[in-house]
């Protein structure tokens, strides 16, 4: 087990912190007793039993289960790289847009080229474990059941995924992608590089294992009834080409779906800071009508 660190930041006094020797993966385990007065993060929260079953989490003063929603982010990397600490590049716009939001950034099993150890669907499993764990600990942390579920490139694969596939009882109330694969039959070819990885990560060719590549396609599971959507992609990307985000918008609105999205002309696989904010702030202001 790891050790979580919550810290209880009181604002223009002091930060006090406070080591937990036990994990928090059971909910009976380690009862918080938190005051939802106090902002409060809880580091390395241990969702699972493996080391990248961890998520970071972030509450803000004054919440309460009746107005504070929870945004959970799922870090990029195709699969094989990155971490947590992405999101703190975004957290403080969109603290800024989302004020009465808590906020949690999950790591999870990365897919290792050398063994071919976690291939996918664990990334997806691990998806499902962290919100599993955040709906058990939403009463502790004082926050309400109002989730949406955000990240960028693969992480924004593993969001829409969940979302649209492993969510039947809608804890997640809406998606957030930018630059997300969202159809690996049609990823597969784009170039040499993608198309060894995603053989490599899921088994075999779009011809050979035509049910793995639908199963973890999130344009395969859209339903009238998928939950509200935004998502955002540069017109240039050379990582995760544009038609992804195309084809995401094409079945949406086969599906009246609703979505909001901006594409960004000559943006490649990421965007300046001023353009982030403008997203996030489109975001805020679609998560206000569809998650009110």
């Amino acid at each position: 087990m790891t050790k979580s660190l919550i810290r209880n930041t009181i604002k223009g006094s002091f930060l006090l912190t406070v080591i937990l020797f036990f994990s928090c993966a059971d909910p009976e385990e380690a009862p918080l007793n938190l005051d939802p007065s106090v902002a409060v993060e809880i580091i390395d929260d241990d969702y699972g039993n493996h080391p990248r079953q961890v998520m970071d989490v972030y509450l803000p003063a004054n919440r309460s289960t009746n107005s504070t929603k929870v945004f959970v982010w799922v870090h990029g990397g195709a699969w094989t790289d990155g971490d947590k600490s992405e999101f703190s590049r975004f957290k403080p716009w969109l603290e800024v847009e989302l004020e009465d939001y808590a906020f949690v950034s999950l790591n999870y099993r990365l897919y290792n080229i050398t063994t071919g150890s976690n291939r996918f669907p664990n990334q997806e499993e691990d998806v499902q474990a962290a919100i599993n764990y955040i709906k058990s600990r939403l009463s502790a942390w004082d926050v309400s059941d109002d989730i949406v579920l955000a990240g960028g490139s693969a992480g924004g694969h593993l969001a829409l995924l969940h979302a649209y596939k492993n969510n039947p009882d809608r804890a997640v109330k809406a998606a957030v992608a930018f630059f997300p694969p969202t159809d690996f039959p049609t990823f597969h070819g784009f170039n040499f590089i993608t198309t060894a990885l995603i053989e490599a990560l899921i088994g075999g060719s779009p011809s050979s294992n035509p049910q793995g590549y639908a199963a973890s396609s999130p344009t395969s599971h859209i339903r009238s009834s998928s939950v509200p959507t935004a998502f955002f992609h540069g017109t240039a990307d050379n990582v995760v080409p544009i038609q992804q985000s195309y084809l995401l918008e094409e079945k949406l609105t086969a599906r009246n779906v609703p979505f909001t999205k901006r594409y960004v002309q000559g943006a490649q696989h990421g965007f300046p800071e001023s353009i982030y904010r403008e997203m996030i702030a489109q975001t805020a202001e679609f998560l206000l009508v569809h998650v009110p």
